[in-house]
């Protein structure tokens, strides 16, 4: 939910989310968006078809409004508030987020020249620079004049790079900036964990459930509903709200959604998702990724070793 954090506290409140076939799992996470004080509207699109194709089908839906286009798997240290003020003020056509990456090759990239884009290209075998476009871009009606004449590329889809590069092509102002915190591009299960360390360092303690012959240190957020019984937690750690934590031991660099329970069981560095349930496991748990209503208990025989990613409503015995 960290990118609609985001944008609400950029002052955005009207959303269009784009799904696929993920579908039923996005609406069910976002819902109407009241609990942020937003409005959602849901687009499907029928197929991956590029994110210059997510651009054209919501058209309709903007009214000719500027807009911010932000892909859920990117996460941004400080939001997006100041670029959205800049957009606001400049009034660019377009405004792209740069950040430098050792790994050119897996994003799409900008070649500069003077301080101003000149080539786009989207994971170029041998990128020109080693800018990054992040996944964050802000827009006003001419991205949709672009859309419209741009062609699929060679992964049969339409490209936003090849949209902002028909900007450029016809004169408007695209505007870069540089990225000077931290960015993580959530792509793979690595990235998740370390966006979830980096996200918990800037975390201030709020303990709202109940604490019960425990252990606290560190910066420790504990949700509502909660209750910690016999256990130790070692910040820094985010614990949802109407979860169990019973005789456990939940260490640094951990999240743990709503309604989980572990109980007898140890938990370090991993990102918990809502509704899973870690049970008497007789390992540390370590470095790993649950998906949403896991079941992870421990078989007769004791394991050695784990290291998990685990999908959603998965179960899992530990032989």
């Amino acid at each position: 939910m960290y990118s609609i954090e985001a944008l609400r506290e950029a002052g955005i409140t009207d959303f269009r989310i784009v799904v696929g076939d993920t579908a039923p799992e996005v609406m069910a996470a976002v819902g109407d968006g009241s609990r942020w004080g937003i409005r959602v509207t849901y687009l499907r699109q029928d197929a991956p078809r590029g994110l210059a194709h997510a651009v054209h089908i919501a058209e309709d839906f903007m009214a000719g409004e500027p807009f911010v286009m932000f892909l859920g798997d990117n996460v941004l240290k400080g939001g997006v508030a100041d670029f959205v003020r800049r957009f606001r003020e400049t009034r660019p056509d377009a405004l792209i987020l740069l950040s430098r990456v050792p790994d050119a090759q897996r994003f799409g990239v900008a070649e500069l020249r003077d301080g101003r884009v000149v080539r786009l290209v989207e994971k170029p075998e041998v990128p020109p620079s080693d800018l990054a476009l992040v996944g964050v871009y802000l827009f006003n009606h001419r991205i949709f004049e672009a859309v419209r004449v741009i062609k699929p590329s060679w992964r049969g889809e339409l490209e936003i790079t090849d949209a902002i590069q028909q900007l450029v092509d016809w004169g408007y102002t695209v505007e870069p900036h540089l990225v000077e915190g931290w960015w993580k591009d959530t792509g793979k299960p690595e990235d998740v964990l370390e966006a979830n360390r980096l996200l918990l360092d800037t975390i201030e303690p709020r303990v709202e459930g109940e604490v019960d012959a425990s252990e606290l240190s560190g910066r420790v957020r504990i949700g509502a509903g909660t209750r910690v019984v016999r256990s130790v937690v070692r910040g820094p750690v985010v614990i949802g709200e109407g979860c169990e934590i019973e005789d456990a031991y939940i260490g640094p660099f951990t999240s743990i959604g709503d309604r989980c329970r572990v109980r007898g069981s140890e938990v370090e560095n991993s990102v918990i998702l809502e509704g899973c349930v870690i049970d008497r496991v007789g390992v540390r748990i370590d470095g790993s990724l649950l998906g949403r209503g896991v079941v992870l208990e421990r078989a007769p025989d004791r394991p050695r070793a784990i290291s998990l990613v685990l999908g959603d409503q998965s179960r899992a015995r530990i032989v």
